[in-house]
């Protein structure tokens, strides 16, 4: 019995993970989640390419009884408890790789002498024997076996067509060489491409049952190496993080491995290094390259007070970085098990699949017993119906339909990690199909959400750079938001600004101070009125020229001189017009949603090129605006990033949160963009359908390809060898076609 470490019971709504060990195939899976299902409160999902089974029950659940339902249906099972992508792996692919060299070694020789009459040699057929036994017996030793386990168990996957065809195929050989003619010396058969009808005492099939065990062999060998390639984006995810990392301790550096950090140790971020976890810059100041973790290329200037997120890149000087986050509870932790989570899970159109396959087994088995009888019926020689039914069974295995789904989730959510973009589930790409209507909140999705200086109007004779450098003096001594805005925007100009003195924070009116001698007033023009001074009429029309945009006029004065009028606004990113005109190609309609005034609202609109605007809406009224919108009919997916958008995202049919923005906003959502780049938006709904529309091809062609290839087996229109390859063949098509959405590009690039 297998061992388990871990809790003794997991409780309800808590879902279980195990890694489930001896599956060759999607009926492997279908025969567990049905095991598992059958327990009281348990709705269990078993993922054949990630080999691994999400466990929710409805009441307390005891992880060793899940394991024992696996252990009884003949496969292993264990708690996983490995950190997201960096479990153990079984390594298949190495014993498969020597079973397939040798197989090939022997095989080759066995085909060569059944295809070519003229290498006939006298008592060829016994080295074929020779040849072919290790290929069929130990070459395909782990198709026998796991058929073998499932016929205990009273079940029938894809090995037992394999196990059954060659099998079958090699006992019908060494009867022919035993007790038929075809053991006689000098004895020559020519090769077919379609079965024989002609009198068949001395036909073997040797080569069939050999290149069969091989090409299957070949098949999943390249299997396993293709879901590995598949699952290489969340590796490379989790490959991001620092190793080590240089801690302050007493005052000197100490370095130690990054997972023995603690959360409040402070440590050192050289130029070129990457930060080792979340945490808040202390001292220095840089520019962070985050186009690793986020996709986006433009370096982040950080600064004391600053966040940084682990992964990222010092692009410029020193830091010292108060650890935060430390462990699973990072971003980059976080992502990777977000994108495990939605690899592992199974769309609505792969349980349809998985239904079918469940059956098809049976159904297959019967059809090849059909076949062998209505040939005998028809008066053809046993070998020949017999070489028909096995075509039957070994062109049937519908490995390709198990695979469908699950490598394209793998690479679609994998790609997604890279280019920021994570996607929580596989139903999640139901949703992006039906989806016509995008409700953008605006503060911190359209806008950045940060009050910038937009525009310096100064007064009659005064010099505009003089204006913003006294303004820029006095704000800067202050807190307040559209104060820091104003600072920051006079030293990004004209770079370091002269001291103030004499400092007054003025409650609801503005500041004062003094800057090089002069007495300035920045603020309401009420403050400015308090001192009786007057805005002249240029400026007091552009005053209310920037009201009526929504935007924040602030007053400045100078020794009881007017001197300008400064503008304030929540800017809009510079990406946001380019993403709202791409989701218009993508067939979708843009809605802004925001708090802020009609008339703020409407600006910002017009900005981006949005028409509909939902202005002046309470918090706690965006659920309505969500759901009278699907009343009206329309498939909504709203796009947020603050705590007030979470019920909105929750309600929502499609709710997509951006990265930059809080928990509970990503938590409600389908999809999280890790980029606080509206074009995020873009990329994740053309990766979904991308990987959608690859899901369906994959399940399309698996289907047709059983439905066609059935009766031409049936008809003897197909050799058992040729059979094999093509079956082979099915499965790397469906994992190629895969791997193709690794080059999905981002709308940016």
């Amino acid at each position: 019995m297998t061992s388990v470490h871990g809790p003794e019971r997991v409780a309800a709504g808590q879902p279980v993970e195990l890694d489930i060990t001896g599956m060759t195939c999607a009926s492997c899976a279908n025969r567990i989640e049905r095991k598992l299902n059958k327990l009281d409160g348990v709705s269990a999902s078993v993922n054949y390419a990630m080999e691994k089974a999400q466990v929710n029950a409805s009441d307390d659940v005891d992880p060793q009884q899940l394991i024992e339902v696996v252990e009884k249906a003949g496969y292993g099972a264990a708690l996983h408890a490995a950190e997201p992508g960096q479990e153990a792996e079984a390594e298949p692919a190495d014993e498969l790789r020597q079973r397939l060299l040798v197989s090939l070694a022997l095989t080759v020789p066995v085909v060569v002498l059944a295809m070519i009459p003229i290498a006939q040699f006298t008592y060829w057929q016994w080295i074929s024997l020779v040849l072919a036994a290790p290929v069929v017996v130990w070459g395909g030793l782990p198709f026998h076996r796991a058929a073998w386990t499932n016929l205990r168990h009273g079940a029938a996957t894809m090995d037992t067509l394999v196990s059954m065809g060659t099998l079958a195929a090699f006992a019908w050989s060494l009867y022919a060489l035993l007790f038929g003619e075809a053991g006689m010396p000098g004895m020559t058969h020519s090769f077919s491409l379609i079965v024989s009808r002609g009198e068949a005492a001395n036909s073997i099939y040797l080569e069939v049952a050999a290149a069969v065990t091989t090409f299957i062999l070949a098949g999943r060998y390249f299997e396993v190496r293709a879901k590995r390639r598949a699952g290489d984006a969340l590796r490379a995810l989790l490959e991001l993080g620092a190793k080590d990392v240089a801690v302050l301790r007493d005052g000197r550096e100490t370095r130690i491995p990054t997972d023995q950090l603690a959360v409040g140790d402070l440590f050192v971020v050289r130029p070129g290094e990457k930060v080792a976890t979340d945490g808040v810059v202390q001292e220095g100041s840089s520019a962070v390259d985050a186009s690793m973790l986020t996709g986006e290329s433009v370096p982040v200037e950080v600064g004391p007070g600053d966040a940084v997120v682990g992964a990222t890149v010092n692009a410029g000087g020193r830091l010292v970085v108060r650890a935060e986050q430390v462990g699973a509870d990072t971003q980059l932790a976080q992502m990777a098990r977000l994108v495990e989570e939605a690899q592992a899970g199974k769309a609505q159109i792969q349980r349809l699949a998985d239904r079918v396959s469940a059956v098809f087994v049976p159904i297959v088995i019967v059809i090849a017993l059909l076949t062998l009888a209505g040939w005998m019926l028809a008066g053809q020689p046993v070998a020949a119906a017999f070489t028909a039914a096995v075509a039957v069974l070994i062109i049937a295995c519908p490995c390709a339909m198990g695979l469908a789904t699950p490598t394209a989730l793998l690479v679609g959510t994998g790609r997604g990690a890279q280019l920021g973009v994570l996607i929580k589930g596989p139903q999640v790409l139901e949703s992006t199909r039906r989806i016509d209507t995008v409700v953008l909140d605006k503060t911190g999705t359209v806008t950045t959400g940060r009050m910038q200086l937009a525009e310096v109007i100064p007064a009659e004779g005064v010099e505009r750079s003089e204006a913003l450098r006294l303004a820029g003096a006095v704000e800067k001594a202050s807190e307040h938001p559209i104060a820091r805005a104003v600072a920051s925007g006079a030293e990004q100009e004209l770079g370091e600004l002269p001291a103030v003195e004499g400092f007054a924070n003025l409650e609801g009116l503005g500041v004062r101070g003094a800057v090089e001698g002069r007495e300035v007033l920045a603020g309401r023009p009420a403050l400015l009125e308090k001192h009786e001074l007057t805005l002249p009429a240029r400026l007091v029309e552009a005053k209310a020229a920037a009201e009526a945009e929504g935007r924040t006029a602030i007053a400045l004065a100078a020794d009881g001189a007017v001197l300008a009028v400064l503008v304030v606004a929540d800017a809009v990113k510079d990406s946001s017009a380019r993403a709202v005109a791409q989701l218009r190609e993508l067939g979708l309609s843009p809605v802004l949603l925001t708090g802020d005034n009609e008339t703020a609202a409407r600006s910002v609109a017009a900005q981006v090129g949005i028409d509909e605007v939902i202005a002046e809406v309470l918090p706690e009224d965006k659920v309505a605006v969500v759901t009278r919108l699907q009343r009206e009919g329309k498939a909504v997916a709203m796009v947020g990033d603050g705590i007030n958008d979470a019920a909105a995202l929750a309600q929502a049919d499609l709710g997509m949160a951006m990265g930059t923005g809080t928990d509970i906003a990503m938590e409600a959502g389908d999809l999280t963009l890790v980029r606080g780049d509206l074009r995020a938006v873009v990329d994740a709904i053309r990766l979904s359908r991308r990987t959608l529309t690859t899901i369906k091809g994959n399940l399309f062609w698996a289907f047709a390809y059983n439905v066609a290839a059935l009766p031409l087996a049936a008809a003897g229109l197909l050799n058992p060898m040729i059979a094999g390859a093509a079956m082979a063949f099915s499965s790397l098509f469906v994992v190629g076609n895969s791997l193709r959405l690794r080059g999905f590009r981002a709308a940016a690039e």
